[in-house]
């Protein structure tokens, strides 16, 4: 996923500080295009808990001891979704390609919070710098300043921020 390797820094901004306004004001703008270049690139990490796990194994009609083994792996003491190498990229084992080249997740309904929270992560909301960064990679991620139909306003960005693990 496009930003695994950014660290967390809980000051970049504030999820529950109301008073305090981001660099992007009242919102952002952001439509997934299903390109699935959020879920390829440089070896990382898509952490997810018990409760994930447990959600995972039933979507994929197992039980979660089955999961772990066929897709997780233990990574700095907790777990974390397993890569498939393809083409010099790490992609998440769950990451599909339709024949007319769309790219999605096979999993997509139960997917873990760290997915479903993207690209509203600390690392990439810190700064309209860090922001651009990301969306180098990430067509969804459009100009900062757009008002369009995507438009995410502030206190959804907040809510789904207030969902992301520590962690990233």
């Amino acid at each position: 996923m496009a930003g695994w390797r950014l660290p967390y820094n809980p000051r970049v901004f504030n999820k529950d500080d109301k008073e305090k306004t981001p660099w992007f004001g009242d919102g952002l703008s952001f439509s997934c295009t299903q390109c699935g270049n959020c879920c390829t690139g440089p070896s990382g990490f898509v952490w997810f808990d018990d409760e994930e796990a447990q959600a995972m194994a039933e979507h994929l009609g197992m039980d979660v001891r089955a999961f772990l083994q066929n897709y997780a792996a233990k990574a700095l003491g907790r777990w974390t979704l397993a890569e498939v190498r393809r083409d010099g990229k790490y992609d998440c084992v769950f990451l599909n390609e339709d024949e007319d080249g769309k790219r999605g997740c096979s999993i997509y309904p139960v997917r873990p919070t760290q997915c479903r929270t993207w690209p509203f992560w600390p690392s990439n909301t810190k700064s309209r710098r860090a922001w651009e960064a990301s969306a180098k990679t990430c067509p969804g991620m459009r100009d900062p300043d757009a008002r369009d139909e995507n438009f995410v306003p502030i206190d959804q960005i907040r809510v789904i921020m207030s969902e992301n693990p520590e962690q990233l």
